[in-house]
């Protein structure tokens, strides 16, 4: 029996916790591969108007991908909450900023936006548009924001650092490209295919960040 004290005290409780996180992190990444693909084949197999369109309009009510969308949807919401309880200890500010993303993906996903998701200024937009597209906002800064914050965080380790500060340096521009898109030339093209960069980047580093976080040994 191991005195209080002595070495090896904490090891059992820091062993599982290391065992917990990992398991996290496995779950994480499932989460959010399965996420992916579920969004990505409402998306190109639903009637969407293609590049031109928004990735939400693959979940609106009546298409026959809607609950596809949802479900993806759904688990990548489930993904950045496993990613955040997966993080090591110590690390500040990014396990809520995920927990913020997590939530906003989800009420997203559980409010429809109306058909083409109009948004201002150029459109007019109903009240669960404007819900849908504050939070699917919301969700996207939140990601963003905590890839930053583990970019600079000395307890997330070398190896999440650098995955963070990569996905951060091409998010970055990305969201301001379509914040300014949307401003200048409104529904199009351009805007759809910023919107779809700046997704895949969120999804890759999540799926890469949680599959670190897997395999870590501490």
């Amino acid at each position: 029996m191991v005195e209080p004290g002595r070495p090896g005290t904490t090891t059992a409780p820091r062993a599982r916790a290391d065992v917990a996180r990992r398991v996290a992190g496995t779950a994480a990444a499932g989460c959010a591969l399965a996420g992916a693909v579920a969004v990505t084949v409402a998306v190109v197999a639903g009637p969407g108007p293609g590049l031109t369109g928004y990735v939400s309009e693959a979940g609106i009510a009546g298409s026959g991908h809607a609950t596809t969308y949802r479900i993806g949807i759904l688990a990548l919401a489930a993904a950045l909450l496993l990613v955040g309880a997966a993080l090591p200890p110590g690390v500040w500010a990014a396990p809520a900023l995920l927990a913020t993303g997590a939530v906003f993906t989800a009420v997203s996903g559980a409010v429809t936006c109306s058909a083409g998701c109009p948004l201002p200024p150029f459109e007019r937009a109903t009240a669960a548009d404007l819900v849908h597209g504050g939070t699917s906002i919301a969700a996207t800064a939140s990601v963003v924001l905590a890839m930053v914050t583990l970019a600079v965080s000395g307890p997330a380790g070398p190896v999440l650092r650098r995955l963070a500060g990569l996905a951060a340096a091409v998010a970055l521009p990305l969201c301001a490209a379509v914040g300014l898109a949307m401003l200048v030339l409104g529904r199009g093209a351009v805007v759809g295919v910023l919107e779809r960069l700046v997704l895949a980047v969120a999804v890759l580093w999540g799926l890469s960040t949680a599959t670190a976080l897997a395999l870590a040994r501490r």
